[in-house]
């Protein structure tokens, strides 16, 4: 004959209920989507497939110093709007980002006292995110917006940082076909 706790089976009970009202409390805190102001991690990995934008490979000082373009952004991780906007930084980076300098700066990280010095990034930042600048070669700023800012009127701007042909009148600028593509073509054998 076995014996058996009398609290046995409620005692298991209790710990259930306890670790799943825990895990409701803890784990509704960290849900977060594109809509919200909630911080959920990397806005460029998650939302634009491109984590490589963050943190950035160079500062603006640098950036400038090479003689090429750069588009510098600020941003914020806890932001819905930037989180939206990620995506067009990411689809700009593919056809420019072997040409010019792309730089994404986290606008919790920029310091309240102003800038005197115009190679800062602190120096254009408005306390609106997002903004997105652009720079021509000789560091002129050619584009500066806050808030949500279309791909085509980004890249109208570096179009004519390039001096490339308006949309209107180009070709589609698109990814090339990649080299391991499977040919199903039947041939004959030689």
């Amino acid at each position: 004959m076995r014996l058996r706790s009398a609290w046995g089976w409620q005692r298991w009970l209790a710990i259930a209920l306890v670790s799943v009202v825990s895990w409701l409390m803890v784990g509704g805190t960290a849900l977060a989507s594109l809509d919200d102001d909630h911080y959920d991690g990397n806005i460029f990995a998650l939302y634009a497939g491109n984590g490589a934008i963050v943190p950035p490979r160079m500062n603006l000082t640098q950036a400038l110093a090479q003689d090429k373009p750069t588009l510098l952004t600020f941003f914020v991780d806890d932001s819905s709007d930037c989180k939206r906007f990620s995506s067009v930084i990411s689809q700009l980076k593919a056809p420019y980002g072997r040409v010019a300098n792309f730089i994404a700066v986290m606008a919790d990280s920029i310091s309240f006292q102003t800038s005197d010095d115009p190679t800062n990034a602190a120096y254009y930042f408005t306390g609106t995110v997002p903004q997105t600048l652009i720079f021509d070669a000789e560091g002129t700023v050619r584009l500066n917006v806050t808030g949500q800012a279309s791909y085509e009127e980004i890249d109208d701007v570096m179009r004519e940082v390039f001096d490339l042909l308006p949309r209107s009148e180009s070709a589609e600028l698109r990814r090339r076909a990649p080299v391991n593509e499977l040919n199903s073509e039947l041939v004959e054998p030689s």
